[in-house]
């Protein structure tokens, strides 16, 4: 796991002195992200720079050293990530006469020998493995950026500048290319629009203008004499639902089961190749609890665990964590935390982040890769388990509810909601308080009123995509909260997303693969971990794995009120069941409550209305609004309100570096 940085054209007035003085430059701001070495290539002739920074996990020694030139010495690679299945594709490579010398055990070694023999599409697609990679090919003078299937690694790219300053950027993070001179600090009101919907930019846009992320399972050629290609697709998640959903039923529920397991394990395997200390995280749920018991059940040494916990009963999932550890005989940390030191992490959050990002529980995320990082260098996660398998409500609900909803004449539903959009949240909230208290505890909910008035918005919707998009927005595009700005395009507001044989949960399903996992979860924990110089590994993410949950039908996912339940039955032969059945808390903080407490002095400052209104960007008078009622009790407004403080805090963030 590593960072790059480069450039492409631009004025070189200092010639290749002065280029690699601004790469260092590019790649200091990486070094977090490889803290072993650094390494910088430039060629003035051709216009080209590429560095790259260093957290060694396989080839520990100077022949795992990058930006790497192919043996053949028309390529050169600055390359982020790991291929797990690198071996095998040298002992393709060999079965097929390539003549190559290996000169140590690397990855990257084994990606530039591919790309001689075969070229760059064929041999990503022989690639099991997360990547970004930027590769200089001397022969053409064209620069080719790629990226792995599902989104793990990013990637940011863009044209900056004007006549003979323009420049190619490209790198890890943002931060990186803000250092070139020819970067415009152009905030796109666009994709802040975006940010305030989804708490993430989500791809291919950046929360800089002109600045992209390039999509997963893309590579993208550049030169000089070209410099407007688009991203060409070599995998796609789509096609891959389509070709699962054409041959689902083809096999026997336990015969799925088994091939699932096999598969699990096999990328499990494969992702525990580390030359370097080597764990988990184990929240004690369902996916990390999988990956864990299947990490046990190939090693004969206890596999090394960690997660935190929380003084609030609500929060903290540290008990049941240690209990999955004890049963599986992990060597177990665990860390409680206080809320001063959560609430410390966020001073520190528009650092760690290259543009505001506002899922809340990149708290908990920082922390727990910290903890880890002390003891390993490498954590395998069980992320994805939720996107692949059904696990969150929005799909088990879909599945139980809408097909019956959606006969309902969509003018009843409308009126039903228009009811519910003009009752009082908190006269809501009063009237079935009452009724509330006739139900036990367990039962009850806060804030039954939003919750009311998030069902009425549920009503009025028209299709499956709508729903996902109200499910999943916190500002709308009719708050007007950010200024001037009108939201592009992206996969939830235009074309409907309707594979063929798809029921409407593996539409949702779908749609959390391509938008909501690389843009939120995935980023989430990329940033979190690199921040700490912790290398995290998906296993759920083997595209092997991910290509048959898609013959699965949705019965083996959502299954009643159950999601996951494939994953449930595999698990339920490493730990007692027991140990897992209990409702999903999620990886969260109480932002709520701190925001009416020791956050408020900190939100107060962000939020002033003279700051809002100086700066231009967001509108004070919707934010005051949501801000007043949720001091007052009366609405539960933390996620909007997180999104506008995150975005507030990158700001002033970006003010001073």
């Amino acid at each position: 796991m590593c960072g790059f940085a480069g450039f492409l054209g631009g004025q070189w007035q200092e010639g290749e002195a002065g280029a690699t003085a601004l790469l260092r430059r590019m790649n200091d701001t990486l070094a977090s992200r490889g803290p072993d070495s650094d390494g910088y290539w430039v060629d003035g002739d051709a216009g080209i720079a590429l560095g790259h920074r260093r957290l060694a996990i396989l080839e520990l020694s100077a022949a795992g050293a990058q930006p790497m030139e192919s043996a053949c010495a028309r390529y050169m690679l600055a390359y982020n990530g790991e291929i797990y299945n690198h071996l095998e594709l040298r002992d393709e490579l060999r079965r097929s006469g390539a003549r190559q010398a290996f000169r140590g055990t690397s990855d990257t070694e084994t990606l530039l020998a591919g790309f001689s023999h075969w070229g760059v599409r064929p041999t990503v697609q022989r690639c099991v493995g997360m990547f970004a990679f930027a590769l200089w090919d001397r022969q053409t003078r064209t620069l080719t950026l790629g990226r792995d299937r599902l989104g793990e690694k990013p990637l940011y790219y863009g044209w900056q500048g004007q006549g003979a300053r323009r420049a190619f950027l490209f790198g890890s993070e943002l931060k990186a290319l803000r250092v070139h001179p020819a970067f415009a600090v152009e905030i796109d009101r666009g994709s802040l629009c975006l940010l305030m919907r989804h708490n993430c930019v989500p791809g291919p846009y950046s929360i800089y203008s002109h600045v992209f992320k390039l999509p997963a399972g893309s590579l993208l050629n550049v030169s000089l004499s070209n410099p407007e290609d688009a991203p060409i697709p070599y995998w796609s998640a789509i096609e891959a639902a389509e070709r699962g959903l054409a041959v689902q039923g083809d096999h026997a529920e336990v015969e799925q089961l088994g091939e699932l397991e096999s598969r699990l394990k096999r990328a499990v395997r494969q992702q525990m190749i580390a030359d370097v200390p080597l764990g988990a995280f184990l929240s004690g749920g369902v996916d990390s609890s999988l990956i864990v018991a299947l990490m046990q059940s190939q090693s004969t040494q206890p596999v090394k665990t960690f997660t935190i916990g929380y003084g609030e009963s609500d929060y903290n999932e540290a008990v049941h964590a240690a209990a999955v550890a004890r049963h599986l005989g992990t060597a177990h940390t665990e860390l409680y935390v206080r809320p001063e030191d959560a609430m410390a992490i966020i001073r520190r959050l528009p650092e760690l982040y290259c543009e505001p990002f506002s899922d809340s529980s990149q708290i908990p995320t920082v922390l727990v890769s910290q903890l880890a990082r002390q003891h390993v260098t490498v954590a395998l996660t069980g992320d994805a388990g939720d996107e692949l398998f059904g696990g969150y409500n929005r799909h088990i609900l879909t599945q139980r509810v809408w097909g019956k909803l959606s006969r309902l004449p969509i003018g009843v539903r409308r009126l039903a909601a228009g009811i519910l959009a003009r009752s009082s949240p908190a006269g809501l909230s009063s009237v079935l308080g009452t009724l509330q208290k006739l139900l036990p505890a367990s039962r009850r909910h806060a804030y039954i009123g939003d919750k009311l008035q998030k069902v009425g918005n549920v009503l009025g919707c028209d299709s499956v995509d709508a729903l996902y998009l109200e499910l999943v927005s916190h500002w709308d595009s009719s708050s007007g909260v950010v200024l001037g700005a009108q939201e592009p395009p992206t996969l939830l507001n235009g074309q409907p997303l309707t594979p063929a044989g798809s029921s409407s949960a593996e539409r949702m399903m779908l749609l959390d693969l391509l938008t909501y996992l690389p843009d939120d979860n995935l980023a989430k924990v990329d940033r979190a971990s690199m921040s700490v110089s912790l290398e995290t590994r998906v296993p759920l993410l083997d595209h092997r794995v991910v290509e048959y949950a898609w013959q699965m039908p949705i019965s083996a996912k959502v299954r009643g009120a159950v999601g996951k339940w494939a994953l449930r039955q595999i698990l339920d032969r490493y730990v007692p069941r027991t140990l897992i059945d209990r409702p999903k808390m999620g990886f969260s903080v109480p932002i709520a409550d701190w925001l009416r407490g020791p956050l408020r002095e900190w939100a107060e400052t962000l939020i002033d209305p003279a700051r809002l209104t100086r700066e231009g960007y967001l509108d004070p008078k919707p934010i005051r609004q949501r801000w007043e009622e949720h001091l007052a009790g009366r609405r539960n407004w933390q996620y909007p309100l997180w999104d506008v403080l995150m975005f507030q805090a990158w700001l002033e963030r970006q003010a001073v570096s």
